[in-house]
């Protein structure tokens, strides 16, 4: 994807993410994220949004923290994260392709890094508002999906930090139905899952995830249960993510 199509992923996610919020209210529960209601998830959203425009704006080449998250509530919190998302978005459209700042995950440069987190960030957290309305996420565009499949597996999971460990040596193979993509996870004791990404991965593998490229993009990140879609082979892997792969 390119940067443009980032941002503009980003800014209809953000909207939307809003208007989930409105609709449901702060007091509402989001299931997706147990223990945290829609005044939570607005002010952790407009915490990272108002930490990543400072990022780009003044172009810190090291690590900053973030500022902490507001306490506002109600319409005033909805107002602050509508601001954040929208400052955010024109400081990544202002930005130039030159800009040389602080990230931490592999990226061809620091604008399009940040263009494509934020695009994830806000594309995972606007599912996470419309799980607390009755019709529960809607669709992610398939490129949009796969695209954030590839951030979390071959970079996100990529790094020593990731804690994703299985008791012996297993295999994860993971296929979307709508686009074709197999992404095959090498998961073991020791190491960090490594991944390949091939459309014709073929041999035995221990345990495989088949599903839209959306609904895998939202399992992988926690938002759905495994069995959501067509999970076969051993259970252990399933609960091993679950239970780890938050980053």
């Amino acid at each position: 994807m390119k940067i443009a199509e980032y941002i503009d992923v980003l800014e209809t996610a953000g909207r939307a993410l809003a208007v989930a919020a409105a609709e449901a209210g702060p007091d509402a529960e989001v299931p997706t994220c147990p223990g945290w209601r829609v005044r939570d998830l607005l002010r952790h959203t407009s915490m990272v949004h108002r930490w990543a425009t400072d990022l780009v704006v003044e172009a810190h080449t090291t690590y900053r923290p973030d500022g902490g998250e507001t306490t506002l509530d109600g319409d005033e919190l909805l107002a602050f994260f509508r601001e954040g998302h929208a400052a955010l978005v024109a400081a990544l459209r202002a930005a130039p392709e030159s800009l040389e700042c602080w990230t931490f995950l592999p990226a061809p440069s620091p604008l399009t890094f940040w263009a494509r987190r934020q695009a994830h960030e806000t594309t995972v957290h606007r599912a996470d508002a419309e799980s607390a309305l009755t019709a529960g996420p809607g669709p992610v565009e398939s490129s949009v999906a796969v695209d954030g499949i590839d951030e979390l597996l071959l970079h996100f999971h990529g790094r020593d930090r990731s804690r994703v460990r299985t008791a012996g040596p297993r295999t994860l193979r993971v296929r979307a139905t709508d686009t074709g993509e197999v992404w095959t996870v090498r998961l073991s004791a020791t190491e960090p899952p490594r991944t390949e990404r091939g459309d014709g991965a073929t041999g035995a593998v221990d345990a495989e995830l088949v599903g839209a490229a959306d609904r895998l993009y939202l399992a992988l990140w926690n938002r759905l249960p495994f069995d959501a879609m067509t999970f076969t082979g051993d259970e252990e892997i399933a609960r091993v993510w679950r239970e780890t792969s938050g980053v």
